[in-house]
């Protein structure tokens, strides 16, 4: 797939991005949740981005003094999105002010690093997921949280609301489940032994109130019917490290889209013999973030979590786009078959350039200390 002439060019230095986001308003238009460092040190971005005739268009960009690691729409307000951060707490921006954020709210004891607001009707509801294991629910309107959810005996990575069952949402934890709760009740509905290992992801059926998908440390997608969980009914494999997000499409009730750290982006269609229907295997660096478009067909956003110092967004070919580098945005042009290959985009090895930044200042300390080690030695002050 070859890029257009006269593509647009957009740089942010330093960052990598862990949540993708499609607007629910307005085709084209994505929100990013990025950090510096790996979310493990500096602060994080909030970016906004959207493609219209002259290009690609960063929309709005907000600084927080935390890492950023997942990011929400309003379902009421086409200019207002929650994130969540390192720092345990969740910011409420409003895209039509130029500064923010209008709200935070710091409970969480540790990260949090889910945020989902409901998609049912006649609710304006917010759950939050926390490293410290506990789920919390929020209205915006309220400056504190409205019930905590406890009883994960790990970290929560993942909070996911039904889109079907008002005051109900899906949560995915380090303890290897997937457990289902209801806001009008204090403890757990559910709880579905998923994996043998971490779960890092959930996404809900958008055609059956009954279906979920996880995604796991031992590279499996599994599907889960609330009516049965003695057995998956479907599980998914061809992934080979972490799966780190899941989501089922908005258009097809059997098709689901799942990123991974094997560097891969992949489709399937869990009702075929053959599930496996696209791999995208451009990627060199860890992919942290995907999300379906609600408006187009086949189109699909995904971020990345990269090393690179500098990003460039620039447009690939008519009804697409193309964002490379540390905060990486891929969208799909929609096809005829309606699974679609996403265009190129990368992204670094995480743990062998924290192993390479490891080995160098454990060099550099030691030819620091060393000739004063050796000074010391010949005044046999060691």
């Amino acid at each position: 797939m070859g890029t257009a002439a006269g593509a647009g060019a957009l740089r942010l230095p330093g960052l990598h991005g862990y949540a993708v986001e499609f607007s629910p308003y307005c085709p084209g238009r994505v929100a990013c949740a990025a950090a510096q460092y790996y979310g493990m040190a500096g602060c994080g971005t909030l970016a906004v981005l959207e493609q219209n005739e002259a290009g690609i268009v960063l929309l709005r960009s907000f600084d927080w003094n935390d890492g950023l690691f997942d990011v929400t729409w309003s379902e009421n307000n086409e200019n207002v999105l929650i994130t969540c951060s390192g720092d345990g707490s969740l910011q409420i921006w409003d895209m039509a002010k130029t500064k923010g954020p209008l709200q935070v709210y710091k409970e969480h004891t540790l990260e949090a690093y889910s945020v989902d607001w409901s998609q049912t009707r006649g609710e304006q509801l917010v759950v939050s997921g926390s490293w410290d294991q506990t789920a919390k629910l929020w209205d915006p309107a309220v400056g504190k949280s409205l019930c905590t959810f406890k009883g994960h005996e790990g970290v929560i990575y993942s909070t996911i609301w039904s889109p079907h069952i008002p005051g109900c949402f899906a949560s995915a934890s380090g303890d290897q489940t997937l457990r289902i709760w209801d806001v009008k009740t204090p403890g757990v509905k559910l709880v579905i032994p998923a994996h043998q290992a971490e779960v890092l992801s959930c996404d809900w059926c958008k055609y059956d109130e009954n279906l979920l998908v996880t995604g796991a440390v031992d590279c499996s997608l599994k599907g889960w019917d609330l009516r049965n969980i003695r057995q998956p009914v479907f599980v998914l494999l061809g992934h080979t490290y972490a799966i780190r997000r899941v989501k089922f499409s908005p258009f097809h009730a059997t098709i689901v889209a799942s990123c991974s750290y094997d560097f891969t982006v992949r489709f399937w269609d869990f009702s075929k013999p053959n599930p496996l229907l696209e791999t995208v295997e451009h990627h060199t660096e860890f992919t942290c973030g995907l999300d379906l478009s609600l408006h187009k067909r086949g189109q699909c956003a995904a971020v990345h979590s990269g090393s690179r110092r500098e990003q460039e967004l620039q447009s690939a070919a008519e009804g697409s786009l193309l964002f490379r580098g540390s905060n990486t945005v891929s969208f799909v042009i929609p096809t005829g078959n309606d699974i679609v290959k996403i265009m190129q985009y990368g992204f670094s090895q995480i743990c062998w350039h924290l192993f390479v930044d490891l080995i160098s200042f454990f060099s550099f300390a030691l030819l620091f200390l060393l000739p004063f080690a050796l000074v010391l030695v010949s005044y046999n002050i060691l």
